[in-house]
């Protein structure tokens, strides 16, 4: 570690080392490339030269000493992780992970009269892309649709990474589309720190209207956006005749039955009383 305090105090007195900051996204257990971006205008052999990367100012992620690979200062996390590609001047960062995102620091010396000095510095700050599932809807409501009730759905998504930005939900009746926003529950997965993402919508149901409905996850401006294959919805008129007729069929059928039980009632009662109307006459 006294090489790297010896770097991070050879910059400090050489504050005219300008040090730009590169942004570099790699995906998730992927190869992620750091680059130098060292011009080597005065074509300095690698022999004479000392490279070092570091992350975060702290750990040493790789370095090459006089055109040999040392490994004695090397974080353990990243041993046999490196590659360097001399050519291009460029670290691969082999199976990148979450946790190795962060700012490395490329710093080149050359030997100067018996000493060292610091020629070239670089910054990558590495970022690390993990993709999301498709946005997926899934209806909660159970039986059958009914006018003027609300149909309660949920989208979800997950493994992704970075955190999602917002999710979206654009519904569609005949020619006009509008966007609702709704509470987004975010979840992230102690393990793999991957996100998990859920958002859930309640909307009436609207009768003789086809309804298309889609979620939409934000992922942020360079990552875009990711959408649900639309759900249809719609109910006809004559489903709810139908549903009207389930209903009614059977009270009307209960109503007559008893109409004509009370019939048969009042048909006999009648009976009676002119049978017993006729015995009396016989009588007198």
């Amino acid at each position: 570690m006294e090489v790297c305090i010896f770097f991070l105090y050879a910059m400090i007195l050489l504050p005219g080392i300008a040090a730009s900051v590169h942004q570099v996204k790699s995906f998730l257990n992927h190869t992620a490339y750091l680059s130098c971006y060292f011009p080597n205008s005065q074509e300095i052999e690698i022999k004479d030269l000392r490279v070092f990367w570091q992350k975060d100012s702290v750990e040493v992620v790789h370095e090459v000493y006089h055109g040999q690979e040392k490994h004695d200062n090397l974080s353990p996390k990243y041993i046999n992780r490196t590659k360097m590609d001399i050519d291009k001047w460029t670290l691969q960062l082999l199976n990148a992970g979450i946790v190795d995102e962060g700012h490395y620091t490329c710093i080149i010396q050359q030997k100067d009269k018996g000493s060292s000095k610091v020629i070239h510095t670089s910054e990558c700050l590495l970022h690390i892309i993990a993709n999301y599932s498709q946005p997926e809807i899934a209806r909660l409501h159970t039986g059958e649709l009914k006018p003027n009730e609300y149909l309660n759905l949920s989208c979800s998504s997950s493994g992704g990474y970075p955190e999602p930005k917002q999710m979206t939900w654009l519904i569609s009746q005949e020619n006009t589309t509008s966007r609702l926003m709704s509470q987004m529950n975010v979840s992230q997965d102690a393990v793999t720190k991957l996100y998990n993402v859920t958002s859930k919508l309640n909307i009436p149901v609207t009768m003789n209207t086809l309804t298309n409905i889609s979620c939409l996850l934000h992922l942020g401006e360079q990552l875009g956006s990711l959408v649900s294959v639309p759900l249809a919805i719609e109910i006809q008129r004559e489903e709810m005749e139908q549903a009207k007729i389930n209903f009614f069929g059977p009270l009307i059928a209960v109503i007559v039955l008893i109409t004509f039980l009370l019939g048969l009632v009042i048909l006999k009662k009648n009976r009676n009383i002119s049978s017993t109307n006729q015995s009396v006459s016989l009588a007198v």
